[in-house]
């Protein structure tokens, strides 16, 4: 579906939020897991991304307002990953941009993942410090396995707050967590994020979670809102037909209503898109300036219904 017109491209149109309270970021950011390859993220069978396209695509998202942009050193084609294209397309990097990484998860060359224990975080954080050439990480999220999701995170959010107090990295964040993970952080270090999967048809305990995070001035910055349940592999084919209806409603996309609908949520959620196509870049920003009114909230929250897209 083509840009609504009246949609007006730029990051800023949503408002900005201070990650930690000193580093202000337009809430419409990007995420660069889909950027190494063509195919599926996070597969190393999938084509890479051309290295001119993909440094101009980061190029252009600055352009229109994009100064907050997620990664992680295990977001990598078979020719380059994302911290490189990162650092190849802003370095030197101004002062108003802000790099949020992700530590614990990690994968081999041929793709298979491995955990790190908590001393080798470090060599993590460093890596992460070489590839993106800074000398000082914005913000790192400590990225919870699926096989923790019940487990203490406790020494290896201890062995990433030493990392702070040393000022290898400015603040902390967690990532796929639940209440009791940020609590136990919390005890710890400041926690200035939490980065979970959340979208419309949220379970009423992420939902809490998000309201608990505005309480406490934390950011949520969800992950997923567009691909919803094809996670890695991006849309499915089917789509919510509520949102649907909105997307009919203001001649918009589906994927521009999904983030409209999750930067609504509360002035403290950032939104994280990704993609390598430049028209879906500029559409995805343009749905900063989305609003949708209390009737289309409303109709969002009712039951799920899916149909083909």
């Amino acid at each position: 579906m083509p840009l609504r017109p009246t949609l007006t491209p730029t990051a800023s149109a949503a408002g900005t939020w201070k990650l930690g309270g000193d580093l202000p970021v337009n809430r419409l950011g990007y995420g660069t897991m889909r950027l190494p390859q063509t195919g599926p993220a996070l597969d190393v069978t999938s084509p890479p991304r051309d290295r001119d396209q993909a440094v101009a695509l980061l190029r252009r998202a600055v352009e229109l307002g994009v100064n907050h942009f997620d990664t992680a050193a295990f977001y990598f084609s078979s020719t380059h990953s994302s911290n490189d294209l990162l650092r190849a397309a802003l370095s030197p990097y101004a002062d108003d941009l802000v790099i949020t990484t992700k530590v614990w998860p990690h994968r081999t060359p041929s793709g298979e993942w491995w955990y790190a224990e908590p001393h080798q975080l470090r060599d993590q954080v460093q890596d992460n410090l070489r590839a993106l050439g800074r000398d000082r990480l914005d913000v790192v999220n400590l990225r919870i396995p699926r096989s923790t999701s019940t487990g203490s995170v406790a020494e290896h959010f201890g062995a990433l707050a030493e990392l702070r107090e040393e000022g290898l990295i400015r603040h902390l964040g967690l990532s796929n967590v639940t209440a009791a993970h940020l609590a136990e952080a919390q005890a710890i270090a400041p926690v200035v994020c939490v980065q979970n999967p959340y979208g419309p048809g949220a379970a009423p305990e992420e939902t809490a979670l998000l309201r608990s995070c505005g309480e406490q001035g934390i950011a949520f910055v969800p992950f997923y809102a567009i691909a919803g349940a094809g996670r890695e592999t991006g849309a499915t084919g089917t789509e919510d037909s509520r949102v649907l209806a909105v997307a009919r409603a203001h001649q918009v996309s589906p994927a521009q209503v999904r983030l409209a609908w999750t930067l609504q949520q509360g002035p403290h959620v950032l939104a994280i898109p990704g993609t390598g196509d430049p028209g879906h870049l500029t559409a995805n920003v343009a749905a900063a300036s989305l609003r949708l009114c209390a009737e289309d909230m409303a109709l969002l929250a009712s039951p799920t219904d899916t149909v083909p897209a």
